[in-house]
């Protein structure tokens, strides 16, 4: 089994094709970083025309790449949100006509399952386990009990962790995009030379919140001269990682409790899974490892490659899917916001 998967839900065009032997025969994202980078941060139409610009001329490359035609692909699968309505109706659309000229299966793939599903790619984990889903726009802890079984335990009552991380990097005067530039400059920094918040530290739940985190570091920025934050000054790499600190500390409080939540749930003890694109911290990572192991577990996280966005995490939950007879009509409607526990498992096939 063979599936071509089309990823462009916010500003990664990405193609790739994926078999059900865990392959990966080709995975290829164009990335939108030149365009928005004068913006500082993501503008949906300009995304959105650039994937209708390059995503026909990225499938026919990566088609070439894996050395197949469209005759050896048996389905189609497109993140049909959550998103940039724009781009994901872009990446739909073309899914579908590409369905539709080849008598090919539909899959309309939910792009946090995509990101739920790829340490099945990765490391054929079983069911069941649990997810922390950080990104750009989502955070939460999930009971991940099968295809289109999924059960959240916590989620941000605000802004989503990567969203503070880009907000912060720009306050900062860090280049874009900003995650990656954050953590590079936090390395070699003093994580206690800022007393930050810890939001929602210590409480009996398993929500998140940032949004009081991202005011505090815009506080201690108001505080400092203009010397003080030039991007290579100690200040600057100090705040940083003291910003990243605070970050870990309650993703590790939050885990913690999620894991006991997770195996009286559960019965068991399933490893510990990060994805989406804020997975790629290598500091957040480690600190979750000590999490994972003080709670008799392992950490599992996919390659960096493939927390961020990509295309062969949807084309492995379309072949998680059609595996299991599931299938979407051609009249399937994108969706800006399309939450995990509205998804459709076998059970409702």
């Amino acid at each position: 089994m063979i599936v071509l998967g089309i990823e462009t839900s916010c500003d990664d065009t990405a193609a790739a094709l994926v078999d059900g032997e865990r392959r990966i025969r080709a995975n290829l994202v164009l990335a939108q970083l030149a365009e928005h980078r004068p913006y500082g941060g993501v503008v949906p139409e300009i995304a959105a025309r650039s994937h209708l610009d390059h995503l026909d001329t990225l499938i026919a490359r990566a088609l070439a790449d894996a050395e197949l035609d469209f005759d050896d692909i048996d389905g189609i699968a497109a993140t049909a949100g959550p998103g940039l309505i724009g781009g994901v109706f872009v990446g739909v659309m073309t899914g579908k006509a590409i369905a539709a000229a080849r008598r090919l299966p539909f899959l309309a793939i939910n792009h946090l399952e995509g990101h739920a599903l790829t340490v099945r790619l990765t490391d054929h984990v079983a069911f069941p386990y649990l997810l922390l889903l950080v990104s750009g726009g989502h955070c939460q802890l999930v009971a991940v009990e099968g295809i289109g079984r999924y059960h959240r335990l916590g989620t941000t009552i605000d802004d989503a962790v990567g969203e503070c991380f880009d907000k912060c990097a720009k306050m900062l005067g860090l280049a874009y995009p900003g995650g990656p530039a954050l953590e590079r400059a936090a390395q070699g920094g003093d994580p206690r030379r800022f007393d930050l918040p810890r939001p929602m530290l210590g409480r009996d739940t398993m929500d998140f919140s940032f949004s009081g985190l991202k005011t505090a570091v815009r506080h201690r920025i108001a505080d400092l001269s203009p010397e003080d934050l030039t991007p290579e000054s100690r200040t600057v790499r100090d705040l940083a990682a003291s910003f990243q600190a605070a970050v870990a500390d309650v993703l590790a409080d939050r885990c913690t409790r999620a894991l006991a939540a997770f195996q009286a749930r559960c019965g068991r003890r399933g490893p510990l899974v990060v994805a989406g694109g804020v997975a790629a911290n290598q500091t957040l990572r480690d600190r979750l490892s000590e999490v994972a192991t003080d709670g008799g577990t392992d950490l599992l996280a996919p390659p960096p490659a493939l927390c961020t966005d990509n295309a062969a995490m949807i084309a492995w939950a379309g072949i998680e899917r059609l595996r299991l007879g599931l299938r979407d009509p051609l009249d399937f409607a994108p969706r800006p916001r399309w939450p995990l526990g509205d998804l459709r498992g076998p059970a409702a096939a």
